[in-house]
């Protein structure tokens, strides 16, 4: 049954200092909303427990995309056809680009946002893996100021994450350099689009003198919370791509994990599409690493 509208506040400041003043004041009576995507799922399955509402869409200090020198800041407010839209983006960090498009319909990606998507924090986001693989940095603003963290550990267990409740995310933080390295990104849904992953990964790696000098490997919807193989990464690292490795890659990878039976998929699947992934990732980074 529907959530009844009279039941909600809304209002939309228009601007930031309102918004953390707002959380400030009352902390934890007010949802910030940007595209309501995820809201309104909640609202329509009369689910949305927050009664007292506070817009963030289209805050100028939530938008665009800023390319410096060593990293680029994206606006927790920028949407996925923004995202999907940015040549730099495109260039220099595929992952992302591949995760825009694989987030739900144009509709959606219209009106979603990346920040939303983080702290949401569902462990079957498309848009999570690949910021742990890139190992972006979020600026969390409050009325208290500004402080920058890793977003890997961000997410400390489903639905629960290092944001005190005055705070929002203003902006993530890539940094450049990723020239020569293999992207891979692989999303396994029940259809080819507007499905949730059954199973998402997003990994980056890069070859020298026929080993593997760096490797990131992260996968999305087989844990309470998007997840970072650092273990995995660590027995690869300096290392040729060699069968052997690929197949203790793949059985680490299987053990790394901790999926769960639901409605979309079986944990047994998810463990062996996970071991799979890894190993083509693994195959793919041999034979394009050697190449470059």
């Amino acid at each position: 049954m529907r959530c009844d509208p009279a039941d909600y506040h809304l209002i939309a400041p228009g601007k930031l200092e309102a918004v953390v003043s707002l959380l400030a004041n009352e902390p934890g009576q007010w949802l910030p909303i940007a595209g309501g995507t995820d809201v309104m799922v909640q609202f329509a399955a009369g689910r949305l427990a927050s009664r007292k509402l506070v817009s963030i869409w289209n805050l100028p200090e939530m938008q665009g995309v800023e390319t410096l020198p060593d990293e680029i800041r994206i606006g927790a407010g920028s949407t996925y056809s923004e995202l999907r839209g940015q040549v730099v983006i495109a260039s220099e960090f595929p992952l992302l680009t591949s995760a825009a498009r694989w987030t739900g319909g144009i509709a959606n990606q219209n009106r979603g946002t990346l920040g939303g998507n983080i702290v949401n924090a569902s462990p079957a986001a498309d848009s999570l893996p690949v910021l742990l693989a890139y190992e972006a940095e979020l600026v969390l603003v409050s009325l208290r100021g500004k402080r920058r963290v890793p977003y890997l550990g961000f997410h400390t267990g489903y639905k629960t994450m290092l944001l005190e409740r005055d705070e929002l995310v203003q902006t993530i933080c890539l940094r450049r350099g990723f020239s020569g390295y293999v992207h891979y990104a692989r999303k396994v849904g029940a259809r080819n689009a507007q499905a949730i992953s059954k199973v998402c990964m997003a990994a980056l790696g890069r070859l020298r003198g026929g080993v593997i000098e760096d490797v990131r490997i992260a996968l999305g919807s087989v844990a309470p919370v998007p997840l970072r193989l650092t273990e995995l990464e660590r027995v690869l690292q300096g290392k040729p791509v060699e069968p052997k490795l690929v197949a203790q890659a793949r059985e680490m990878a299987a053990a790394a994990i901790e999926p769960i039976d639901d409605i979309r998929s079986t944990a047994k699947y998810r463990s062996a599409v996970a071991s799979n992934l890894v190993g083509e990732f693994l195959e793919q980074l041999r034979d394009k690493g050697n190449a470059a």
